[in-house]
C-alpha cells in the first residue's frame, strides 16, 4: 500500500531536473552545494533536505512548481530598507535544510520530513509568475515560504525573467548558504534576508544548523554587494537574554552598522507551544541594545503599535523621522532619492526600481 507522504515524494520526484549546484564523486555519489551541509549523497539517497537526491550519479532538484504563492507587502518579508510600501509576487517550494522546532511555515518546510507536513505542487511556470506579478502591481519577485537555497536553480529561472521585466529579486532565507551558492545567485538576486536565529552554537545544532555557517553568509552576502537586512526571532527562553542580543547585535556592526536588525515577536507554533508570545518589553529592549551596540538602523516587528518609534525609519545623522510604519504599512515617506530631506545624508537601501 502506497502512504501518503510516498504518494507525494513521487509527485515531487518527478517535478526535477538536473541541477547544476553539485559535483560528481566517485562511486555514483554526488556533493551538493546548495547548502553549507555540503550532502555527499550516494546514488537513490537523499540530502538532507529531502528534495534534492542523487539518480543515477546525477543531483536532482525541485522544477516547474510552486508550493505557496502569494503576493504581499515588502515590509512583510521583512524588507524596511527596500522600495517602501512595495509589493513582493512570493513564492515557495517545499523542504527545508533545516529543523526548526517553532517554523510558522512548517506545513511546506518540513514536507517529506514530518508525516504531518506537506501539500500538494502547484505546477507553474516562470512566465506565468512573473505575468502574475505585473497583474498585482508587484515590484518585487521573492522566494520564502520554505528555504529558497535548496531550490536555488528554479529560484534563478524565475529571477533572470525577473530581472528582465524590471522586478527586484530577494531571498527570505535561514542563511545556510555556500560560495558556490552565492556566486550561482548573484547575477540575478538583488536581496537578501538573512535569520540569525541565536547566537549560541548548541541550539543552532537544535535546529540542524550550524551559527559559523549563518554567520559566514551574512559575511559573504555583504561582501557580494547583496542589500541584507537581518531578522531575529526573539523567543521567551530561547535567545531573548541581553547578553545574547547584545552578541547579535555586535556582530552585525562588525559586518556593517548600516544593515538593518529587526528583532521580531515569536508566537507559539509547530513544537514549541511550551512558552508564550514576545511581549513589547523584551522587543523595545533588544531594539535599544541594538542601537547601544552601534547600528544605525533597528526594527521591531510583529507588534504594530506596541513598539514605540521602532517600527520607524530615523535618519542616523539628525534622527529626522524618514519613513513612518505601522505594522506592513507606510503611513509617510519623507526619503527625497534616499537621502533625509532635513540633512541631506544618504540611507543606504533601494528606493527605487
Amino acid at each position: 500500500m502506497v502512504t501518503p507522504a510516498q504518494t507525494l515524494a513521487d509527485l515531487l520526484d518527478s517535478m526535477t531536473r538536473e541541477g547544476e549546484l553539485y559535483e560528481t564523486l566517485p562511486d555514483g555519489k554526488v556533493r551538493c552545494f546548495a547548502c553549507a551541509h555540503r550532502c555527499v549523497i550516494f546514488p537513490g539517497k537523499r540530502g538532507i533536505c529531502q528534495v534534492r537526491f542523487n539518480r543515477g550519479g546525477r543531483l536532482y532538484v525541485p522544477w516547474g512548481y510552486v508550493g505557496a504563492l502569494q503576493c504581499d507587502p515588502i515590509e512583510k518579508k521583512p524588507f524596511y530598507h527596500v522600495l517602501p510600501g512595495g509589493r513582493a509576487m512570493t513564492f515557495g517550494m517545499l523542504g527545508c535544510d533545516f529543523r526548526c522546532i517553532f517554523c510558522q511555515n512548517w506545513i511546506i518546510s518540513q514536507t517529506l520530513i514530518d508525516d504531518q507536513a506537506g501539500v500538494r505542487p502547484m505546477p507553474l511556470s516562470p512566465d506565468k509568475l512573473i505575468e502574475l506579478a505585473r497583474q498585482y502591481d508587484a515590484q518585487m519577485v521573492a522566494s520564502s515560504y520554505n528555504e529558497p537555497l535548496i531550490t536555488s536553480e528554479w529560484a534563478v529561472e524565475i529571477f533572470k525573467r525577473a530581472k528582465r521585466e524590471g522586478f527586484v529579486t530577494a531571498y527570505i532565507s535561514n542563511g545556510n548558504a555556500t560560495p558556490e551558492v552565492l556566486d550561482y545567485l548573484h547575477p540575478h538576486l538583488d536581496c537578501y534576508k538573512v535569520d540569525l536565529k541565536t547566537m549560541q552554537d548548541k541550539n543552532y545544532r537544535r535546529l540542524g544548523g550550524v551559527l559559523a555557517n549563518v554567520l559566514k553568509t551574512i559575511e559573504m552576502v555583504h561582501e557580494r554587494g547583496f542589500w541584507v537586512e537581518v531578522v531575529t526571532l526573539v523567543i521567551p527562553g530561547f535567545n531573548d537574554s541581553e547578553g545574547e542580543l547584545r552578541e547579535a547585535a555586535r556582530f552585525i556592526k562588525s559586518v556593517s552598522p548600516d544593515i538593518p536588525w529587526h528583532v521580531t515577536a515569536f508566537h507559539p507554533d509547530y513544537k514549541m507551544t511550551d512558552r508564550g508570545g514576545t511581549p513589547p518589553e523584551t522587543l523595545i529592549r533588544a531594539a535599544e541594545i541594538g542601537y547601544e551596540e552601534g547600528l544605525h538602523f533597528v526594527y521591531a516587528g510583529n507588534l504594530p503599535g506596541l513598539v514605540g518609534r521602532f517600527e520607524n525609519t530615523y535618519c542616523p545623522g539628525c534622527d529626522a523621522l524618514l519613513i513612518e510604519r505601522y505594522g506592513f504599512y507606510i503611513r509617510q515617506n519623507r526619503l527625497q532619492d534616499g537621502t533625509c530631506p532635513d540633512c541631506g545624508r544618504a540611507i543606504p537601501g533601494i528606493w527605487r526600481r
